[in-house]
């Protein structure tokens, strides 16, 4: 490894918050989400550091299927079910818990010819107006479902638009209780937010994602830094060059940035084709040898330029943590106007990985 760059993951911290999504929901079992390659840490890296949850849940047949081969033998949610009829065959193989939002999957599982009955998560529309079925309308596609020689368990479904927020769940969970009146069934609403925040809407089982990997749902680091959650993921890189600015000098391109004083800067092996966000603004937060500084004009392919003052004694070689347990990911990502969930899934395949 030449180029300096590396992401490390911290299998214990995967563990750590596992634990506390656990004690936040100590009476329901727990969908441990890894959809979108676990946020971008690796599933086949990450999933036996969280080995202890009750079931993985994700998007992607393949990853599905990568977890069986890989040993998993516990519960796999499909978290926007099948695509088309012919995957059904697969979910039967693999023995895959769908949800189901459609009445055309309604359709599909009618007729598909299965080893054994699929459980079924059945998902009601909270309002969010993404996947579901609206409240008037889930106790019919309930019905036709528990109807189907194909169906076995059957779990209602929702998802929350703003459960960050103290009364971000209201309304939803009025719609939520119009699709389930007279019905006596299990429940999984409570994503990372929820699970964190809103005990009420627990049930049976929660899905945390975000937390899972040690950043906030709210995209705001100082509202999960009481809860004990690690950061998993670190990007780090070094100094690979220094200039010495006099007043009015330019940094990077378009000049974004000019010095008004002199001044010292470091030249970081990092850009946005390591997933280092091109947006990120001069004065968004980076740490060199331990020292909290600045990013300093644009963000380039390969380099992003730093601010030297803090630390008179960083030069070349120095470590640059860009985001981890210093620099929290929420600072960075809500200084480039973006959330943390995109910075851990942008993690270019050119850096390498360690897991620790």
């Amino acid at each position: 490894m030449s180029r300096p760059i590396v992401a490390t993951i911290d299998q214990q911290a995967l563990r750590h918050n596992l634990a506390v999504a656990r004690q936040a929901a100590p009476d329901s079992r727990v969908w441990s989400v890894v959809k979108a390659n676990a946020y971008g840490h690796g599933i086949a890296r990450v999933w036996q550091s969280l080995a202890e949850t009750d079931g993985f849940a994700l998007l992607n047949l393949e990853e599905a299927i990568l977890l069986r081969e890989q040993g998993w033998k516990k519960p796999i949610l499909l978290l926007e079910g099948f695509f088309q009829s012919e995957e059904l065959a697969l979910l039967d193989r693999y023995r895959l818990t769908t949800s189901v939002h459609s009445n055309w999957q309604i359709q599909a599982l009618a007729k598909a010819q299965l080893s054994a009955p699929l459980d079924i998560y059945v998902k009601v529309n909270s309002g969010m107006n993404r996947l579901g079925f609206q409240p008037e309308q889930a106790q019919a596609a309930w019905r036709k479902l528990r109807a189907l020689k194909n169906v076995g368990e059957m779990t209602l479904m929702a998802h929350f638009a703003d459960a960050e927020k103290p009364d971000g769940i209201i309304e939803p969970m009025q719609r939520i209780e119009r699709a389930a009146e007279g019905l006596n069934c299990p429940r999984s609403l409570s994503n990372s937010a929820a699970t964190l925040w809103h005990p009420e809407a627990h049930f049976n089982w929660v899905r945390p994602g975000i937390v899972l990997y040690g950043a906030s749902p709210s995209g705001q680091w100082r509202d999960i830094a009481g809860t004990g959650l690690k950061p998993a993921m670190t990007l780090a890189s070094e100094i690979i060059g220094v200039q010495q600015l006099s007043a009015g000098d330019g940094v990077g391109y378009g000049y974004r940035y000019r010095a008004h004083d002199e001044q010292r800067i470091g030249v970081v092996a990092c850009g946005y084709a390591d997933g280092y966000p091109r947006h990120a603004p001069t004065g968004t937060p980076v740490s060199v040898d331990g020292v909290i500084t600045q990013t300093l004009g644009a963000v380039s392919m390969d380099m992003i330029m730093v601010d030297l003052t803090p630390c008179p004694q960083a030069g070349i070689g120095s470590r640059v943590e860009l985001w981890g347990e210093q620099v929290k990911i929420d600072d960075v990502a809500q200084a480039s106007g973006t959330v943390g969930y995109e910075l851990m899934c942008a993690l270019a395949p050119r850096v390498p990985v360690e897991v620790l």
